[in-house]
């Protein structure tokens, strides 16, 4: 089988993961090998031999080492939300592999998990979700964890767009403004979009990277379960020491989502824990717990923390001019939004839910649907090619509001080592049998065919070659398909590109955006800071002479404001070894900036006085040097 098409999507998230194709015209979520779930824990633990493990037996590993370390302190070796420090210099110890990983590499233990659940073809091109309020950095080492997982062809797409496009497929008459709320288990995103006619546009973002379902388990374990321990035993020792402390927390956090989990149908819920199963107090005396929480115990805990998700919403909505009331769909994304008390939340603060999606698979869906329309890089198709059938190449759209759509099929000789005969006729037929284009004479220089799709639906075509006596020929490929309906969007920036500039009126330095990358712009896009002045001058071959320009990312309203209130992102470094000839001082560089559609970014600096561009390649590897536990 030859794919053209990527197909393939994963919701690479901080509790949980998934993996998603697109199939026969049909997005299907693939099960997890050893348990068969549409998600797998984001977890990954190493035993003492030194041997990986990704998934269900690595969190009960890890629930299983946590309580052991609060009663013997036992070395650690498993591993959860690791995403919340991508592209950090965060490093997790494993004494048992005798080595430190990094969050990139975990990531990629993670990816190789489910890759693994595709039994029927070996995969190397995917599209992987990203939180909309991803930095750079951070999207950087995604890519990277998906190269280290032996994938050769990376995009990334942000999930809340995923997470529609998965909706806009099931939804196609709901035109007007939609609103994605992603409480994810380590970030937050919320995006609104306007569609129109089925063709669906990102409007705005907002988001917290440091907002999840985390959050929701640690107010449980700091307002309720901690405060009953420290009234029946003494654990101030415990809590004073900063080591501990965290150990303490984090084990008890698999209390507080028993207690989300139960109390999400119950009226009230009774935990009770061994003595010692929670480790011993200052005095020696074994920690046990026993304690009833009622519904309102857990709103009273969990409403200030899903109020800031709330506030963010209502914040991007206001930001745009609009109320909740003017909203025609409010999209659940996220294991979290399944809380009874975040969707009265909603229901009472913007509007009420639309439950029409699951919420823990719709991001790895969408992420497959957008695949289905990303061409595979030409490297990939050239592996998987059995040139003894004749190789065609079919030009489409690959979604559409229309019902006809004109597509080009024309044969690659080039490609097919088998004899081609003579005239070779091409027949199109629609997936229902419903629609055939009859028989049409195609050859090397290309033909256009109309073809009718069924209205809503994924319309799969398959290519039958003929030869003039009516046999049937093989070709490759034989089938390609167009989603009609809706019409697939991009992924849009979600923060503001531009410079360091020093402000001649306020003699600061202060960030200026380059015209074409604010924020909300769809990928791929292109922007240009021109009349930037060099203030010395670059002699040719010269390392010592160079120019630094720092490029950074804003927020809204970023213009004008100290640069270092942004995030840096690179310094483009051009030294007299990038130059043919000298150039004077307060020489003119204009700069264009491009931002694929993958948020990979290239620069182009041009010299009017010298008539020449040199090209930049912003590197992929760049880390904060900053803990953000």
């Amino acid at each position: 089988m030859i794919r053209t098409k990527i197909d393939y999507g994963i919701d690479l998230g901080t509790t949980n993961s998934a993996i998603s194709r697109m199939e026969n015209g049909t997005i299907r979520i693939i099960k997890s090998l050893d348990t068969q779930k549409d998600t797998t824990p984001s977890c990954i633990a190493v035993n003492q031999k030194g041997n990986l493990f990704v998934g269900d037996k690595a969190y009960l590993n890890y629930r299983s080492n946590s309580l052991k370390n609060l009663s013997n302190n036992t070395s650690f070796n498993s591993y959860i939300e690791f995403k919340r420090t991508m592209g950090t210099d965060k490093k997790y110890h494993s004494s048992f592999a005798e080595k430190d990983f990094s969050s990139e590499e975990l990531s990629a233990e993670v990816l190789k998990r489910l890759k693994e659940y595709v039994q029927d073809e070996n995969i190397s091109a995917v599209i992987v979700t990203v939180p909309a309020a991803f930095k750079n950095n951070q999207i950087d080492a995604t890519r990277k964890a998906a190269q280290l997982a032996g994938f050769s062809h990376i995009e990334v797409l942000q999930e809340p767009v995923a997470a529609s496009m998965a909706y806009g497929l099931e939804n196609l008459n709901k035109d007007g403004f939609w609103l994605v709320f992603d409480f994810g288990g380590g970030t937050f995103d919320t995006a609104l979009l306007k569609v129109e006619d089925g063709i669906m546009r990102v409007v705005d973002t907002e988001g917290d990277n440091y907002l999840g379902g985390k959050n929701l388990d640690f107010a449980i374990v700091d307002q309720l379960i901690l405060p009953h321990i420290q009234d029946r035993f003494s654990i101030h020792n415990i809590l004073s020491d900063d080591k501990r402390k965290a150990e303490f927390r984090n084990a008890l956090k698999f209390f507080a989502e028993e207690i989300k989990n139960n109390l999400s149908f119950n009226a009230s819920h009774n935990i009770y824990v061994d003595p010692g199963d929670c480790g011993e107090d200052d005095e020696g005396e074994e920690i046990d717990i026993d304690l009833t929480i009622t519904q309102e115990d857990l709103a009273r805990i969990l409403t200030p923390v899903f109020q800031r998700a709330v506030d963010l919403s209502l914040k991007l909505i206001e930001r745009n001019n609009l109320k909740g009331s003017d909203l025609e769909s409010l999209i659940l994304v996220g294991g979290p939004t399944l809380s009874p008390i975040l969707r009265k939340m909603l229901e009472s603060q913007i509007r009420k839910p639309d439950t029409n999606v699951d919420p823990m698979t719709v991001v790895s869906k969408g992420a497959a649907l957008y695949a289905s329309t990303i061409d595979i890089a030409e490297d990939i198709i050239e592996t998987t090619r059995d040139k003894t059938k004749i190789q065609l190449e079919i030009g489409s759209e690959a979604s559409t509001v229309e019902t006809e759509e004109f597509i080009t099929i024309k044969i690659l000789e080039d490609k097919t080592e088998g004899a081609i005969p003579e005239k070779v006729f091409a027949e199109i037929k629609r997936g229902d049998n419903a629609w055939s284009s009859g028989k049409i004479e195609i050859d090397t220089k290309g033909e256009i065919i109309d073809v009718h799709l069924e209205e809503g639906k994924t319309n799969i075509f398959k290519i039958t070659l003929y030869d003039n006596q009516g046999n049937s020929l093989e070709c490759q490929p034989n089938t390609f398909t167009i989603i009609q309906g809706s019409k697939i969007g991009n992924s849009t920036l979600p923060y503001n590109w531009g410079v360091e500039i020093l402000s001649e009126s306020s003699g600061k330095v202060v960030f200026q955006s380059a015209e074409g990358l604010e924020k909300n712009k769809s990928l791929p896009a292109i922007g240009v800071i021109n009349g930037l002045k060099t203030q010395k001058q670059i002699r040719p071959g010269m390392d010592s002479d160079f120019i630094k320009i720092p490029l950074y990312q804003g927020e809204h309203n970023a213009d004008g404001t100290r640069a270092i209130y942004n995030d840096h992102v690179y310094d483009i470094i051009i030294s007299g070894s990038d130059l043919p000839t000298l150039l004077p001082e307060n020489s003119q560089v204009d700069l264009t900036i491009s931002i694929d559609r993958s948020q990979e970014v290239s620069v182009e600096a041009f010299f009017p006085y010298i008539e020449y561009t040199t090209e930049i390649k912003v590197p992929t590897n760049t880390v904060q040097s900053t803990d953000t536990d």
